[in-house]
């Protein structure tokens, strides 16, 4: 076991000794398909670009995303598309870890939604989201529990912009099946 590993371990088995709500960890991720990554030409320096990108990754609020936006825009100028796509994936992953999901896949039109083993949700509210739904969404109860999301009848060319919306309202409705102390 590694010495960081061991630090954590301890640092739980205290806080549990005392009496104290232990954090649940996971890491969470979101595959999907839209172009989200800043162009070459925003920011040139390869350094600084590293560091953007490390700085949106750990991007955990809406108030450090908004930080985020206006620091780019302060020191690059207007932000491209795809950039803007970025700052909302990374938004999408904080909601995402906050409703216990520990990852988003996308598959053509269809998204799976992973939840974390040890998620505390109230089973007895997930019937009422799968009905808002119809039966474009369903619950699987397998190891590890996830819901599916299949869009059926829709024609023409979705935007990333519509899929970012799309998976931010059934990641709010999820987050709202969370068991609350």
């Amino acid at each position: 076991v590694g010495y960081d590993l061991y630090c954590k371990m301890l640092n739980e088995a205290v806080k549990e000794a005392k009496g104290m709500d232990v954090a649940e960890s996971f890491d969470t991720s979101i595959d999907i398909d839209i172009d989200a990554y800043i162009p070459m030409g925003y920011i040139p320096n390869e350094m600084q670009k590293l560091d953007i990108y490390k700085r949106i990754a750990g991007i955990e609020t809406a108030d450090e995303s908004e930080e985020m936006l206006e620091e780019l825009i302060d020191r690059f100028g207007d932000i491209p598309k795809k950039v803007q796509q970025l700052l909302h994936i990374a938004a999408l992953k904080s909601l995402a870890h906050a409703a216990y999901v520990t990852a988003v896949e996308q598959k053509g039109s269809d998204f799976k939604f992973t939840l974390y083993e040890k998620a505390k949700l109230d089973p007895q509210k997930i019937p009422g989201l799968l009905q808002r739904y119809g039966n474009k969404l369903v619950f699987r109860a397998e190891e590890p529990p996830y819901f599916f999301y299949q869009k059926k009848g829709r024609s023409g060319k979705e935007t990333g912009e519509d899929t970012i919306q799309l998976l931010r309202k059934i990641l709010e409705d999820i987050r709202e099946l969370r068991i609350v102390p």
